[in-house]
């Protein structure tokens, strides 16, 4: 025996011996109900073991489809009595014709019937329709006391009770499908029959020797304690053997990138804040000092509300001291924008373009010293593109205190970028309420280049003096979108909301970042 036949015998499970050992007496196709019989098997497990066995090459396993014929009540009732088309043509063989209006009254049909069988007339050339008479034609004079092949299939169902589509003559086959037209006649039930074969490589096996003998699986406590594991006999395993593809549901890749950078703040220390997606242009712009003539402002950049079209704006005090800001700088030591701001304006309704306004309504309810962070959607008038949607997620962070600097403010960003695996760098740049001010860009190896990932910078004194803060803050935030698509690997952010299957599929289980 060869080595190759002696580990595929070894690796047989004990219903698959017995399958095969049942094809080794019969030397011919048998079907699943002959092994039951002569394996004492149940049908589920041989239909189990051959399906193995086939996938093996040890054996073929053909499936035919049988359709068996039985009648409804209807052809029940056609097959006793006649079909429509041969009641009217038994009448009109003796009228030879009859007005169309008054064929019912002749023969005594149902309506129903009187139209199906007129239509079956004409279908089957025993009669025609001539201005408005029903005329019967030659071959209808011919058909007259010949059963059709469809009435002769009806009355063979009738006596069988049943028989199976295999076994009918071509012409009985035509018959069918005239029957098949009609619907409703005939019932239709599917079954499949399978018949086993052994092939080349199964006989090979047999003619080395199958021994059906139990096989162990596994090892219990009590083989072990009784000693009878010495003289069981183990089932070899294939451990190259394939295994079904499981796919195991598991958190979306922007899901739990947001996580992880909830859990990196959460453990620095930082309380998490939330604030409304529709937002006062207050909050979103005049409280951060942005003018009310800005850019970002316009219509083709903002997405503007029209229920509500107004938002609540906060107390008096607060926007009093936001106007007076605006317009001539207040006790900042600037000039302020130098206009007459307008509080029309402020209560325009707005889906927020930043959660810096959560970092604002979070200093005017909560005294420092704090470190807040949050995370949320945000809003723009973008076209979609590769890299841009109009609507993203963003993180937003800020630290207040009397001792925080700016150099503070670049060790935590530093330490945010370290745990999230990343070097950063940072460069001098501009935003309308951070000053100083800093772009945040990290290092990418693949492309030995740098990549701008955030902004940060030291809250302006007109955006903290109406919220009555005398603290410096420092405030940072940056798109977890792009930061998504760079651990991810993919060029197109709009892959982050296909739902591609696929692709969600095959991204593995990353383990969480080490907190301690």
């Amino acid at each position: 025996m060869s080595k190759e036949n002696t580990r595929i015998i070894n690796e047989l499970h004990i219903y698959e011996k017995k399958v095969l050992k049942a094809l080794e007496k019969s030397r011919q196709s048998i079907t699943p109900e002959d092994i039951v019989q002569s394996q004492n098997l149940d049908i589920k497990s041989v239909m189990s073991a051959a399906g193995s066995l086939a996938s093996k090459g040890l054996v073929k396993v053909q499936k035919d489809m049988e359709e068996i014929l039985s009648l409804s009540p209807d052809g029940e009732a056609f097959a006793r009595d006649g079909l429509p088309e041969r009641k009217l043509l038994e009448i009109l063989y003796l009228q030879k014709n009859i007005p169309m209006k008054d064929i019912g009254q002749e023969t005594g049909l149902n309506p129903k019937d009187v139209i199906i069988g007129v239509g079956w007339l004409v279908r089957k050339k025993w009669a025609k329709i001539d201005q408005g008479m029903v005329k019967i034609t030659i071959l209808g004079e011919e058909s007259h006391k010949t059963p059709q092949i469809d009435e002769k299939l009806l009355h063979m169902i009738l006596e069988q009770g049943e028989i199976s589509s295999i076994n009918l003559e071509e012409e009985l086959q035509n018959g069918l499908k005239l029957l098949k037209s009609r619907k409703g006649l005939i019932n239709f039930d599917k079954i499949t029959n399978h018949t086993i074969s052994i092939t080349k490589k199964g006989q090979e096996l047999l003619d080395e020797g199958i021994i059906i003998q139990e096989e162990a699986t596994q090892l219990t406590h009590h083989h072990l304690k009784t000693r009878k594991w010495k003289n069981l006999t183990y089932r070899g395993y294939d451990v190259q053997a394939e295994y079904p593809e499981f796919h195991p549901g598991k958190m979306h890749p922007l899901r739990r990138i947001m996580d992880e950078i909830r859990n990196i703040f959460l453990n620095m220390g930082f309380t998490e804040s939330r604030g409304p997606i529709l937002e006062s242009a207050f909050w979103n712009f005049d409280c951060l000092f942005q003018p009310q003539d800005h850019a970002a402002r316009e219509m083709q950049d903002t997405f503007y509300i029209k229920n509500p079209s107004t938002s609540w704006l906060p107390g008096e005090e607060l926007v009093d001291k936001v106007k007076k800001v605006h317009e001539d700088g207040a006790q900042t030591g600037s000039e302020g924008w130098c206009y007459n701001w307008d509080k029309d304006v402020a209560r325009q309704s707005v889906l927020r373009t930043h959660t810096t306004c959560v970092s604002a309504r979070f200093l005017k309810e909560n005294p420092p010293p704090l470190k807040m962070f949050s995370i949320g959607r945000v809003f723009r008038r973008e076209t979609i593109t590769y890299k841009h949607l109009p609507e993203f997620n963003q993180v937003e962070g800020i630290v207040a205190a009397d001792e925080v600097n700016f150099r503070n403010l670049l060790g935590i960003l530093k330490e945010f970028y370290k745990k999230l695996g990343f070097e950063v760098r940072f460069r001098p740049a501009y935003f309308p309420y951070t000053y100083l001010s800093t772009e945040c860009e990290i290092y990418l190896e693949e492309k030995e280049s740098w990549i701008e990932l955030g902004g940060a910078g030291m809250f302006r004194p007109e955006v903290l003096e109406p919220l009555g803060v005398t603290t410096p803050v420092a405030a940072f935030g940056l798109g977890i979108e792009r930061l998504a698509m760079i651990e991810l690997g993919i060029k197109d952010i709009r892959m982050l909301y296909k739902s591609d299957i696929g692709w969600l599929r095959k991204l593995p289980l990353k383990k969480g970042i080490n907190l301690d």
